[in-house]
């Protein structure tokens, strides 16, 4: 229709899963413009300006990558790039500043607790859906008791709660810790009739870090990761260590006794969120055989509204200080937030495992130690015959 417009990715659509299909749909007459016609679009093209700069001397200019010239990076590419994204901040990172020219801004609000309550499900009467190929713990000490949450995980990050656990007695009793210690040598069955055992519980060392690092050294440091929580942001490397701490067994004081992961928690808070708002497939796309996406997190028809209102209990916010100067925070919404803190801690306890790392060869054998039967690949789709 001629009509100038900036392109814009959210004008560009396709069918879900057949990004072949994607074409830019014009925002003055509705229809949808295919590729080829690009050349012409890119041809009659011109600069304008959106801003007046405030130094003539210095020009900016933004241009994202739909603009590519025919033969370049492609609509459908760009299209399958995204899909492909979804699930990962590291992924969209990269397609947001490379595609589209856009910053990344890390996404804090909370998800509302009532829509996790209607998504919660059943896990068909096992402990451990067919997906989840391993189990971690994270541990949060309380003054009068340590809550437990155990996570199974699946390719992807997809993961499953499986319990919810409160030790009643804090740190200074002996019982609490002979709990937490038979839960290290617990079982758990999973769908195919495997038994699993937690394969890393990581603890917080926030509220009496001498007694949990007495209890973690006597454990032994394969199955248990003391974890110190700092607020910030580190993608590339959100838990660091371990370091050596000194720790006191028995009234004996040993120095580098005890070995000390630091999780920068501000990150996994932030997968957390965007994976509990990860758009689910419809009881007709899942019929058909679409699974979930990587990141989705599966609760349990047994979880509680409280447990809930925890697990979304915080929100990112953006301080500024006198010169105007913004910084991310993740501030409390409600006065208790176990369930989040202890998903975190689980997270923490999947990458000191290396699952973050972990080659295909390493999932592969995950499934064959679970009985789960890798995912066929989806058939092509069949193709009309043209008359010749």
């Amino acid at each position: 229709c001629g009509h100038m417009q900036w392109l814009r990715f959210e004008r560009l659509r396709w069918e879900k899963g057949r990004p072949d299909t994607a074409a830019y749909h014009c925002e003055g007459c509705e229809a949808p413009i295919a590729e080829h016609h690009k050349t012409t679009m890119l041809a009659q093209g011109e600069w304008r300006a959106t801003a007046v700069s405030t130094d003539p001397r210095h020009l900016g200019f933004h241009i994202s990558a739909l603009y590519s010239p025919i033969g370049w990076l492609s609509w459908a590419q760009i299209a399958r790039n995204w899909e492909a994204a979804q699930g990962s901040d590291d992924l969209m990172r990269v397609a947001r500043n490379t595609m589209l020219g856009e910053t990344w801004v890390e996404s804090g609000d909370a998800p509302e607790w009532q829509r996790l309550q209607d998504r919660r499900e059943a896990y068909g009467g096992w402990d451990i859906p067919e997906q989840g190929l391993y189990l971690t713990a994270g541990a949060d000490v309380q003054k009068d008791r340590i809550e437990i949450d155990i996570w199974a995980w699946g390719r992807g990050h997809e993961s499953w709660l499986i319990e919810h656990i409160v030790i009643e007695g804090g740190p200074s009793e002996p019982r609490a810790w002979d709990r937490l210690t038979a839960l290290l040598g617990r079982t758990w069955v999973h769908e195919s009739g495997a038994v699993m055992q937690i394969a890393k519980l990581a603890i917080d060392t926030g509220y009496e870090s001498p007694a949990v690092y007495a209890w973690s050294r006597q454990q032994g440091f394969a199955q248990v990761a003391p974890v110190k929580g700092v607020e910030s942001f580190n993608r590339a490397a959100p838990v660091t260590g371990p370091t050596f701490v000194d720790a006191t067994i028995g009234g004996k004081r040993l120095r580098r006794g005890a070995r000390l992961w630091t999780v920068a928690v501000s990150t996994f808070k932030s997968e957390t969120y965007r994976y509990l708002r990860l758009e689910r497939p419809s009881d007709e796309d899942r019929a058909a055989g679409a699974g979930f996406p990587p990141g989705t997190v599966h609760l349990p028809d047994w979880a509680e509204t409280e447990w809930l209102k925890q697990l979304v209990g915080e929100q990112l916010v953006t301080l500024r200080n006198k010169r105007g100067v913004g910084r991310l925070e993740w501030q409390k919404m409600r006065e208790r937030n176990e369930a989040l803190d202890c998903r975190v801690y689980a997270r923490a306890a999947a990458w000191i495992l290396g699952a973050d790392r972990w080659t295909e060869e390493t999932w592969a054998s995950l499934e064959a130690q679970a009985g789960v039967k890798p995912k066929e690949p989806a058939p092509p789709a069949a193709k009309a015959a043209a008359p010749t």
